[in-house]
């Protein structure tokens, strides 16, 4: 099945966009619901049913990014997106411990605060990951970025390699989904 870029610039680009949105809200919704009903409630089946249902939005939110083309699917942009992903990734990992320092500081419950530091460094984690990944796979040749501009999203910290004035005026951080009027010249 080749389901990418289907549907970019036809009729049907504007619907698809929407439904890949909701459907990741979707799948937020279903495992934030899954941790209420976990914690609050004791539900643990509900939970995992809730779980489930939110790996299946998430999954029917790629489906329809893809139809779309939101994501390269040609290897030269892909692999440029996986190494602005692993640094935006590595990046993470400090501002979501600056994060959990402030919601210490406002007194958010200390649980809360130390689950928040643990996903800094599971996103310090997907950053390992994804490097060992570009290491093992990605050519060799599509690396060399000698004298090229380099942009960050001053949201997520994306790293966008090339000239983001050739990209649309609509053009979208691949992460975040913030305007390109975000990102920052290093």
């Amino acid at each position: 099945m080749n389901s990418f870029g289907q549907t970019k610039g036809t009729e049907l680009e504007k619907q698809i966009a929407q439904l890949a949105a909701g459907e990741a809200v979707g799948g937020a919704m279903y495992y934030a619901l899954a941790k209420i009903a976990k914690e609050k409630f004791g539900l643990d089946d509900v939970a995992r049913e809730f779980i489930e249902l939110g790996n299946q939005e998430t999954n029917h939110g790629a489906f329809y990014a893809s139809l779309n083309g939101r994501y390269p699917y040609d290897e030269k942009a892909f692999w440029q997106l996986i190494r602005g992903l692993s640094k935006a990734e590595y990046k993470g990992e400090v501002s979501i411990n600056q994060l959990a320092d402030k919601l210490s500081e406002i007194g958010v419950d200390k649980e809360a605060v130390e689950q928040v530091r643990e996903f800094a460094q599971q996103e310090k984690h997907h950053g390992e990951v994804t490097k060992a990944i570009i290491d093992k796979y990605a050519p060799k040749d599509a690396e060399d970025n000698t004298g090229k501009p380099v942009y960050v999203c001053g949201v997520c910290g994306f790293e966008y390699t090339g000239d983001l004035e050739n990209e649309p005026a609509d053009y979208k951080c691949p992460i975040c989904g913030c305007a390109k009027g975000v990102f920052k010249r290093l």
